[in-house]
């Protein structure tokens, strides 16, 4: 296996309009939820009494890296204070977690997990010696507690043991003492095999299950790479396996699995939770480090281009806990839920709709892709996902500027003090690629820079814009990375109100988002076209989206889904057209908020 390492804040900054979609989610939800939310702002893990679990280190877990990729001080302080409550909260036998000591054998360990995650990502970012003594005791602690039979994995922590291995190989590399070889053990021993899962993944029924829980298995994905090394196991890409079934089963043209909140089929009118987009991008980054394969890298793109924006507002004060590939509204469901395992208000943009694990989880998503970028070992350097952003380790400087992927240009600039070989991932849809203005040929490029040197590449290719089929012959516009949707133009209507203590209030109220606009058609021919415009103050705006497609559609009878008028039937009701075609423009799906995303192609 080709094996990369994943930058830190140290080692990678964005640029251009990624630095501008990580300002924005600063100045909303993520950068703010220490002030406004209470599971945060009054959290046990800082002596409150709010909140002892899950939401705090999830939440660090993507404010930190935002604080520093942004260099603002102000956020790094607040996360440093958070930290300061949390290590001084340790108990003298390195047990972390706010809960006394007689709860620890009912308390659900997947805490232990993920605040250990989250600390690795804090001494990253910030160099804070305390912390790998600190996460030594956490561990220690917890290898133990399970040894000893004190405590065992259950509910989160049995579906999630996988997620221990970031914190557990990080100790390791400084640390390599036996007992951390053992816990690897234990956690697999102790977790679940989601190989046994596979029968209901491929007929996914109204229940709520871990194992088939969308999260759990967005998260899943990564645990043969992140657990085979210290495990002392064969690399077998089973990870391949399972998104193969995944996806031919429940995937969507924008490559996540629906899942509202549990698998829910091939069906563009069924949601996906925001934090199973968080998690399955997390998973695709340490994929496509560890393996060096690049379709992880491809799929990855898919995810943060398309699936992360659609689900969040413009100012990102606002979220989705579930997206819908067709989604013509956004309206609480007067009677019985559409989704099979989530309410009613799940795909209501709001704080906390539905659960509030996303409001915490979802801030992950942005600073973690940043720091994907680029990836590095001892002597190469490759352009993993060609964002708008600069390198800089060990003697090599690489600025990167681009708008991809609003437009497929590059201009890399290379200083460095050491030789070291440079490497671009071609896309497999890439046309035409240039280097230089010369025409290369291959699925990667690779150049020698010499100690010294400074060099400056141009890349350029196109994309050609067409239609993907889905299920239940329906198709979906691609060009490149990018999905496109018919828009939807929408009547935001805010709801401002209190429910269990939490308040909602503008800027971090509710919202339901009410059609505007025609959204009954088929496409009417085949042909699509591209244009190119401007990256905006919102990157991915629906207002003034930075590429389009031109389209012929035609009016059909589409219908609604029974027993609701706020969503469409799973497929057209008549396929044939009830009016003059036309042509529209389709804008990318992560600028629709209301969208229809897979229509049917007459002809």
């Amino acid at each position: 296996m080709n094996k990369w390492k994943l930058c830190t804040t140290k080692e990678i900054k964005p640029r251009g309009w990624l630095k501008r979609q990580l300002e924005i989610q600063a100045e909303g939800l993520s950068g703010n939820l220490d002030k406004i939310w209470r599971d945060i702002r009054d959290s046990a893990w800082i002596g409150g009494s709010a909140d002892g679990w899950e939401r705090v280190p999830y939440w660090l877990d993507g404010f930190i890296p935002l604080a520093y990729l942004l260099e603002n001080d102000d956020m790094i302080a607040r996360a440093k204070t958070y930290v300061d409550a949390i290590l001084a909260h340790q108990k003298p036998d390195g047990w972390i977690c706010p809960c006394s000591d007689e709860e620890r054998a009912t308390y659900d360990t997947w805490a232990v997990l993920l605040i250990a995650k989250t600390l690795t990502v804090y001494f990253e970012c910030s160099g804070d010696e305390r912390i790998p003594d600190a996460l030594y005791r956490v561990l220690k602690n917890y290898y133990d507690m399970l040894s000893a039979g004190e405590i065992k994995l259950f509910g989160w922590g049995k579906f999630r043991w996988f997620e221990g291995f970031l914190a557990i190989n990080f100790l390791y590399a400084r640390q390599p003492e036996p007992w951390l070889k053992d816990l690897a053990k234990i956690l697999k021993e102790q977790g679940a095999n989601y190989d046994e899962a596979i029968p209901l993944w491929k007929r996914p029924l109204n229940r709520w299950r871990f194992d088939t829980h969308i999260v759990n298995l967005g998260m899943m994905l990564k645990s043969e790479a992140v657990s085979h090394e210290i495990l002392g196991e064969d690399y077998t890409d089973h990870a391949e396996d399972l998104h193969e079934i995944l996806a031919k089963y429940n995937g969507t043209p924008v490559g996540i699995f629906t899942g509202d909140e549990c698998l829910s089929g091939l069906s563009p009118i069924q949601g996906t939770e925001l934090c199973a987009v968080a998690e399955q991008m997390y998973s695709y980054e340490l994929l496509y480090a560890a393996t060096g394969d690049k379709k992880w890298a491809e799929r990855l793109e898919l995810l943060a281009f398309n699936a992360l924006p659609a689900t969040i507002s413009d100012d990102m004060w606002t979220h989705q806990y579930v997206q819908m590939s067709n989604q013509i509204a956004c309206q609480r469901f007067p009677g019985k839920s559409l989704f099979r395992t989530n309410s009613s208000e799940a795909h209501l943009f709001g704080l906390e709709p539905n659960y509030g694990c996303c409001t915490a989880n979802f801030n992950q998503a942005w600073p973690k892709f940043a720091l994907a970028a680029f990836l590095y070992s001892k002597d190469s350097v490759i352009s993993a996902v060609p964002v708008p952003s600069e390198f800089a380790a060990d003697g090599k400087r690489i600025l990167l500027e681009t708008n991809y992927p609003f437009e497929n240009s590059f201009t890399y600039t290379i200083e460095t003090e050491k030789a070291f070989t440079f490497r671009l991932r071609v896309p497999p849809f890439a046309k035409n690629y240039t280097v230089d203005g010369a025409k290369i040929t291959g699925d990667e490029v690779a150049f020698a820079i010499e100690a010294g040197e400074k060099k400056t590449i141009s890349v350029q290719f196109e994309t050609e814009p067409y239609f993907e089929a889905r299920p239940h012959g329906l198709v979906a516009a691609k060009c490149g990375s990018l999905v496109f949707s018919v828009p939807i133009t929408a009547e935001w209507k805010m709801l401002e109100y209190e429910r269990d203590g939490v308040e909602r209030k503008f800027p971090y109220c509710d919202y339901e988002l009410i059609p505007t606009s025609d959204w009954s058609f088929a496409y009417a021919a085949p042909e699509l076209s591209v244009s190119f415009g401007a990256v905006g103050d919102v990157p991915f705006s629906a207002k003034s989206p930075a590429v389009t497609l031109k389209a012929s559609v035609c009016p059909i009878d589409w219908g609604y889904e029974d027993g609701y008028d706020t969503v469409c039937a799973k497929v057209p009701d008549s396929r044939e057209p009830i009016g003059e075609a036309k042509t529209i423009e389709l804008i990318p799906y992560g600028a629709a908020k209301l969208r229809m995303t897979e229509l049917p192609l007459l002809g």
